[in-house]
């Protein structure tokens, strides 16, 4: 039975809370880890001790295998569950394979997505843990993000001896809830001991600078570096300040000491997962961390892990960010698609997805067509996996599976919502024999050299397929400040809408004739790349009309419900 009958299926975390956990001490052992590698969150939760990565540095690499998808509909994609369910499937063939994932974050798990630990029995355990505060990580970086943001206001406060000008605060404060009302905000109110009044602004913790630090640093020195290097404002004269500057690094990097440490939990098949920092791949970098997969390369055979969103957001950071910054060689990519959001994307109204049109089939698959072209232009091998539908039908299947195999693709069938790893065997096959056949060429879009406008331009004609680039003055001044200050040689982070390859979200499919409008630039100096932000693009999102926490509770026994 399949839950995409509108039957009475389980629930997600119904089945999750049926799961028969191992005790993560059991787990690590699959990776040949002992107890003293591991620093236990209770039963079920563990993080890698200091000693790990220093102990299973000389062990050879295994193979890294990158799951991405089609830009996200209504429909459903499952990139997460096709995730966990290759993992699986790749451990009942006989394979050593770990999974690598980002940890949710609670403005989606509140908002409108709901939890984000895969799906059906394609699942990682203790869900509620990982979609509710799990070992304190984000807690760290958001405590972390705002102590920094004390710090400065408390320089001005107390004689401003650097000579931070007010009006030039770039430095924001953060929050993990999706909250509207704290995009713009005034601090400082009250009496003169109260502050400096100045325009301030929040952002969600997944979008924070220091997310991103921890998820792109190799090691506790490497994130100190970058924390100091974070620039929070500009002085009168126009001078970059940073978090050196205002003496922040040694305390913010207290708050992370537990934070940069991989985190360890499993499967409901028991398969090992390491859970990892979690930057939103439409505003940030979209990866768990570099460190996790690092420590999972050293640990498996196969690695299998994800980037957010679709493609054009996530495949695209994993490459020309996390695997530029990591020294990663990705061996596969697995592209992610759905018969009903091909129809979705081919005009098809959500209420009539479940009826065959194989003629909005044939136009929705443009998009999937598009994000097959980008991603060769990486040279990773590609295989291109349906998620599969009851209502599909042999018609629609056959459809897919041609055109993908007429652009040199591999293509294998998935079950893994309603099967877990036994509904992956297929892809995981294709996967298996991919690795062994076929080598990676692979290689980043464009060249640091490059100039910022070039750098943009570049992803947004081959990878968006824009005729054009705009930008508005305030884009075009930030563009040159951060120049001017030698911030040229660096990656470019582009914050974009995830469901749709153009800046307009409603542009369904393959938009052709359209230009992309860049609304503001900032440097993120301490990651190391220059954020672009393009259209309505927002670093704080805010709750839908529904949010999912109105369907949230927990029983007089303490048992969480309607998570998801």
């Amino acid at each position: 039975m399949d839950y995409r009958k509108e039957t009475a299926m389980k629930s997600d975390i119904e089945i999750a809370q049926e799961a028969k956990m191992l005790p993560i001490k059991e787990v690590a052992e699959k990776l040949e880890m002992t107890e003293d590698d591991l620093e236990l969150y209770g039963k079920y939760k563990a993080k890698f001790s200091d000693g790990l990565m220093e102990r299973i540095k000389d062990n050879p690499d295994g193979r890294l295998v990158l799951v991405t998808a089609i830009n996200p509909t209504l429909a459903g994609e499952g990139k997460t569950t096709i995730t966990v369910g290759l993992g699986q499937a790749l451990g009942k063939l006989g394979k050593k394979s770990v999974i690598a994932l980002r940890e949710p974050s609670l403005g989606p798990c509140f908002g409108v997505k709901g939890g984000a630990a895969g799906g059906g029995y394609a699942q990682v355990v203790p869900m509620e843990d990982l979609n509710l505060h799990f070992t304190g990580d984000f807690h760290a970086i958001t405590s972390a993000n705002n102590l920094l943001a004390a710090m400065l206001d408390n320089h001005i406060q107390q004689g401003n001896s650097l000579g931070i000008d007010p009006r030039n605060i770039i430095w924001k404060r953060c929050l993990d809830m999706n909250d509207r009302v704290l995009r713009n905000t005034v601090v400082g109110l009250g009496g003169k001991a109260d502050g400096v009044v100045r325009e301030d602004h929040f952002v969600i913790t997944v979008a924070s600078e220091i997310m991103a630090i921890l998820c792109l640093a190799n090691d506790m020195a490497d994130m100190k570096a970058r924390l100091g290097r974070i620039v929070v404002g500009y002085t009168y004269d126009s001078r970059p300040v940073t978090a050196a500057d205002l003496n922040a690094v040694g305390a913010m990097a207290a708050l992370l000491k537990d934070a940069i440490k991989p985190n360890l939990v499993q499967t409901l098949e028991n398969t090992p997962v390491i859970v990892h920092g979690g930057p939103f791949a439409n505003i940030a970098h979209g990866c768990s961390s570099i460190r996790a997969t690092k420590a999972a390369l050293k640990l498996a055979d196969i690695v299998v892990t994800e980037a957010g969103f679709g493609a054009d957001l996530g495949a695209e950071k994993f490459f020309d960010i996390k695997c530029r910054i990591g020294e990663l060689k990705p061996d596969a990519v697995v592209l992610v698609a759905t018969v009903r959001a091909l129809k979705y994307n081919g005009g098809v109204s959500k209420d009539y997805l479940a009826n065959q049109d194989v003629e909005a089939l044939s136009r929705g698959v443009s998009n999937l067509g598009k994000h097959i072209e980008n991603l060769k232009r990486y040279g990773v091998p590609i295989i291109v996996t349906l998620n599969q539908f009851v209502t599909d039908t042999e018609a629609e299947l056959a459809f897919v599976k041609n055109y993908c195999e007429e652009r040199g693709c591999e293509f294998a069938l998935a079950n893994v919502w309603e099967q877990g790893g036994e509904g992956g065997i297929e892809l995981a096959n294709k996967v298996i024999e991919t690795l062994e056949t076929k080598e990676s060429d692979f290689k980043v879009l464009y060249n640091l050299e490059m100039s910022t406008k070039e750098k943009i331009e570049t992803i947004c004609k081959k990878i968006y397929g824009a005729e054009g680039v705009t930008y508005s003055p305030a884009a075009e001044k930030q563009i040159a400040t951060i120049e001017g200050l030698g911030f040229t040689n660096l990656p470019v982070c582009m914050a974009k809408n995830q469901y749709s390859l153009s800046d307009d979200p409603t542009k369904l499919g393959r938009p052709t004739h359209f230009t992309v409008n860049i609304r503001e630039v900032y440097i993120s100096a301490g990651a190391g790349f220059i954020v672009v932000i393009t259209g309505a693009v927002m670093t704080m999102p805010g709750l839908p009309k529904v949010p999912a926490a109105e369907r949230v509770d927990v029983t007089d026994e303490g048992k969480i419900i309607g998570l998801f």
